[in-house]
């Protein structure tokens, strides 16, 4: 997906690197757009044991609210390999059938980042009296609208560029800067 867009690649191009034939694909999946839909429902299916396992390998809640915006900027690989990515967006956004299944996958992200959030406060990470569905929504902010300006501003890596953006975020409720 980071390196053809939707409109790019073909049932021919995922039966190559698979090892099978296009029409198996299509006796399986009936069209490109179905293998679309089977694809984005399955990665919707697997978030909350994704992000399960990311909160459990680390110690810190914030350490995990990184790792999660590291995951996030690796769909930015490069400017264009995030163009890709927005192709795809775009269907998740305006095909219904895609667009269920990518909701499911946002909500479940929000909710990883909102429990971690509360655990870094429960922690003593972020500040007692942060309003935590604020916080939630301005780290998803930060995260996602991060990459788009490191990909209009091409510095450095993606992965560095969201995590300076999430951490200015994160220092302004921190305990620290609460007093």
């Amino acid at each position: 997906m980071g390196r053809l867009g939707p409109a790019q690649w073909t049932l021919a191009h995922v039966a190559a690197e698979a090892g099978l034939t296009a029409g198996a694909l299509v006796q399986r999946f009936g069209s490109k757009r179905k293998l679309q839909i089977s694809l984005i429902r399955r990665f919707a299916d697997g978030v909350p044991a994704t992000y399960a396992d990311l909160r459990a390998r680390h110690a810190s809640p914030l350490a995990a609210v990184r790792a999660y915006a590291e995951q996030v900027a690796c769909l930015a690989g490069s400017p264009e390999g995030l163009a890709h990515h927005l192709d795809y967006l775009r269907l998740d956004l305006t095909d219904p059938d895609m667009h269920v299944h990518f909701l499911r996958h946002a909500e479940a992200a929000r909710a990883f980042l909102r429990a971690a959030l509360a655990d870094a406060v429960k922690a003593g990470e972020l500040s007692a009296d942060a309003d935590l569905d604020q916080l939630t929504r301005a780290v998803e902010t930060a995260i996602t609208g991060s990459l788009f300006t490191w990909a209009t501003y091409r510095e450095g890596a993606a992965e560095a560029w969201v995590r300076k953006d999430l951490d200015a975020v994160l220092k302004l409720f921190s305990p620290a800067s609460r007093v």
